[in-house]
């Protein structure tokens, strides 16, 4: 039997349900969150790097230390909407963030 006979390919979205859970749950949403601020911190030092900044020089301009914004970088903390936002002014960047209404109705207490 070949090699090729025994392997059997699956899509990303495949092993992430297998491996994570299904859309809705909380770990899935957990992971789902924790990758999108990967995202936000990668964002964060290919802009700082793209204007030759330092990490030090970064936190200078946006009031923070340079352990802040590496931190940023790193996805080692939960930052606040306005850190992030005075980041980006700082590099002279533009951001946009997308909101998807999900189904299902609101309970009203």
């Amino acid at each position: 039997m070949s090699l090729n006979n025994k392997l059997k390919t699956v899509s990303i979205d495949t092993m992430i349900d297998k491996h994570i859970g299904k859309k809705g749950t909380t770990k899935r949403d957990a992971f789902e969150n924790e990758l999108r601020l990967d995202l936000i911190g990668e964002a964060i030092k290919q802009a700082r790097k793209d204007r030759n900044m330092t990490q030090e020089e970064l936190g200078h301009l946006v009031g923070v230390q340079r352990a802040q914004i590496s931190k940023l970088e790193n996805s080692l903390t939960d930052a606040r909407f306005e850190t992030i936002l005075k980041v980006f002014k700082a590099l002279n960047a533009k951001i946009n963030f997308n909101v998807e209404l999900l189904s299902g109705k609101i309970k009203i207490a």
